[in-house]
């Protein structure tokens, strides 16, 4: 029976150790950013794109709504277990004053995109982004990123990589809600006093 050197243990151990700090913080840094309170919001950069249909999309044509943002490519597997959330979230919450845009990293562009939008049957409007739009939106390395914009026009949350359909909804829900208490807000009528001046 051979015995286990004490630098064998050590090692083990040490690597054991690396293994868990690796794990937990990975967990940490895959846990979803939650919604920034609007005076920390940043402006969502103004962008010019083409859909489908070569009709120009621009963030402006959708201001006073909630938009998603997403990122994404055909060829990225997280992305397209992404596609079907984005599909119901658009259903669901269309006549609330929210809408999804896809932007599209596809090298080939509409020849990959069309049949793909075909298939899925998105029900959203997708666009093919560009070098310029990605760097605009903080350097866009990861697929997907997700970016959820307030009605104002404002990045409220950011998702890079794949997250959960919870935490995106969540978010969507939460900027919704802010936004139709503030519209209930303004359209207060205030209280009459009684009493004679």
């Amino acid at each position: 029976m051979h015995r286990l050197s004490l630098s064998a243990v050590l090692f083990c151990a040490l690597a054991l150790g690396c293994f868990f700090a690796f794990r937990s913080s990975s967990t940490r840094t895959a846990k979803a950013e939650s919604v920034r309170p609007a005076s920390e919001r940043k402006p969502a950069p103004e962008f010019a794109l083409k859909d489908a249909d070569g009709r120009t999309v621009r963030l402006s044509d959708y201001k006073g709504k909630v938009v998603l943002l997403n990122f994404w490519a055909t060829w990225c597997g997280p992305c397209r277990m992404e596609v079907p959330w984005l599909i119901e979230m658009q259903r669901d919450n269309k006549d609330r004053g929210f809408e999804v845009l896809g932007v599209s990293m596809d090298d080939n562009g509409w020849e990959d995109v069309k049949p793909f939008l075909a298939e899925m049957k998105i029900n959203y409007r997708v666009m093919i982004g560009n070098d310029e739009t990605a760097q605009d939106y903080g350097g866009v390395e990861s697929l997907p990123t997700t970016f959820l914009i307030d009605r104002d026009g404002k990045i409220a949350v950011v998702h890079v990589g794949l997250t959960s359909k919870k935490d995106i909804q969540d978010g969507v829900e939460q900027l919704l809600e802010a936004g139709s208490n503030a519209a209930l807000d303004r359209n207060v009528v205030p209280a009459v006093s009684l009493r004679p001046r």
